[in-house]
């Protein structure tokens, strides 16, 4: 059952709450102003309904009411906490009590806001990011006339994945798995034999012989592959025949078996034994066939859906994560955002960004900025046919007499200069709101900590604009009444 709005609050909490209510954050009394909306806390309720059939009416009393849930994952994206510490903080300050509604009820424990947060989906993560940009348009914040335009790469919560590495990950998944299995069945069922201390040994042999860059270090290279190959591919092997048994039924369970941490582990078996087969299919394309771009290549067993983007960077030439576009309007607003899959072109993204634009304000934005990578001829006349007045995109190659002399126009060089501030804005989102890397899990996982990024620093930005006309109003009301 979902918990009401309404907090009562305790007898020991009324007695110095009066005085609790001096201790203030500027920025978080802004906040809590925009976070009062209903249609924001009928967003979380809705999502948290969504969790089972009957959960509005029936069941325990949950321990995160909607609007309980809504602050305390815009508190924790500002402040870029972890669950952890989002608990241990919540406990220990009345400030923060205060901000997410808890007053001086009982915090719930880290794993708590974990499941409850991940009830709120991706679908419902973008919905509250429309009706936060909503709330920026209702305020007068931002109109929509300007829009800005980039792409950044957001890391996976990954090592560096090399193929020994990810080989090490199989062995360890799977024979932890298999221990788990064997515990359900009766004695002597399912014999698993524990290679972390081998596999270990051949990792670091590994690492030792890829200094080489002789033919004999290729050589002992490759024999040391040979070990750690042999070793997953046995532990493979057995994962496919014990799965295979609990597929069909064969496999003798012990009499106090659980059936459902059963189905858990056959889960987990037939997840992670095809992701370390085409690692091992992956490994020996690359060590002994020489392939560096083998198809459908696997860069995490836990994060899949992780690709490997090139930006030209010197420093970090190739990162690993996802694409994800961010669409920048007035005042710091981000209007849209969109993680994509693999690493397509920045040209492909132009006109969506437009398109998203218009779905958002209700109207094609005055004047379009974007780099060079976004240029081609058939973006800016798709923008202009959408109605937008004035692209500023500069372009590529050799240019015509026309081309070159509108990118030396007055509006246009006014135009670059403000779309260099989308550089700012996403490194304030990286290293200010915590998008340098996601640390929720699996593809949706990454999509809802992209979101809440993205909310979080809207929520800053509308607060901050509307502490900036306060203050403007305020210091003319004075010079008039001097």
């Amino acid at each position: 059952m979902i918990s009401p709005v309404a907090h009562q609050s305790t007898v020991f909490y009324a007695a110095f709450a009066r005085e609790a209510e001096l201790l203030k954050d500027d920025l978080l009394e802004e906040v809590s102003g925009l976070l009062d909306d209903p249609d924001l806390v009928r967003l979380a309720r809705k999502a948290l309904a969504g969790r089972a059939p009957r959960s509005v009416s029936m069941g325990r009393r949950g321990k995160i009411a909607p609007d309980q849930l809504i602050r305390s994952a815009a508190l924790k994206h500002m402040k870029g906490w972890s669950f952890r510490e989002l608990e241990r903080e919540l406990r220990g300050s009345l400030v923060y009590r205060r901000f997410t509604h808890f007053g001086g009820g009982p915090i719930p424990s880290y794993k708590t806001f974990s499941c409850d947060f991940a009830a709120l989906g991706v679908e419902g993560t973008r919905a509250i990011h429309e009706r936060v940009v909503q709330r920026a348009t209702e305020e007068e914040v931002t109109r929509g006339n300007k829009l800005r335009t980039d792409t950044t790469v957001v890391e996976s919560n990954v090592h560096y994945p090399t193929d020994s590495a990810l080989l090490g990950d199989g062995i360890r998944v799977l024979t932890r798995t298999l221990k788990r299995v064997a515990e359900e069945c009766k004695a002597g069922t399912v014999e698993v034999v524990d290679h972390a201390r081998s596999t270990k040994h051949r990792l670091l042999e590994i690492h030792r012989a890829v200094k080489s860059f002789t033919e004999t270090g290729r050589k002992r290279l490759q024999e040391r592959y040979l070990g750690l190959l042999r070793i997953a591919k046995g532990v493979t092997r057995q994962a496919e025949k014990v799965g295979a048994k609990l597929a069909d039924g064969t496999l003798k369970l012990s009499p106090d078996a659980s059936a459902a941490r059963v189905l858990c582990l056959d889960a987990q078996l037939r997840h992670f034994t095809p992701l370390v087969r085409r690692v091992i299919e992956q490994t020996q394309a690359r060590v002994f066939g020489g392939d560096r771009h083998f198809e459908g290549k696997i860069l995490s067993l836990f994060e899949e859906h992780t690709a490997a983007i090139r930006k030209g960077k010197p420093h970090k030439p190739t990162e690993f994560g996802r694409l994800v576009r961010v669409d920048e309007v007035e005042s710091g607003i981000v209007s849209h955002y969109e993680v994509q899959d693999g690493n397509p072109s920045d040209s492909a993204a132009f006109v969506p960004a437009v398109e998203e634009h218009k779905k958002t304000f209700g109207h094609a934005p005055r004047r379009v900025t974007a780099d060079r990578g976004f240029y081609s001829a058939s973006n800016v006349r798709a923008a202009e046919q959408a109605g937008v007045k004035r692209v500023a995109v500069p372009g590529r190659g050799r240019l015509s007499e026309a081309r070159a002399a509108n990118q030396k126009e007055r509006w246009f060089q006014r135009a670059m200069r403000w779309h260099a501030g989308v550089e700012a804005r996403i490194a304030t989102l990286k290293h200010r709101f915590g998008m340098l890397r996601a640390f929720y899990k699996g593809d949706k996982g990454f999509k809802r900590f992209v979101g809440w990024s993205v909310i979080a620093q809207n929520l800053v930005s509308i607060a901050r604009a509307k502490a900036r006309r306060k203050a403007t109003t305020n210091d003319y009301q004075v010079k008039r009444a001097a």
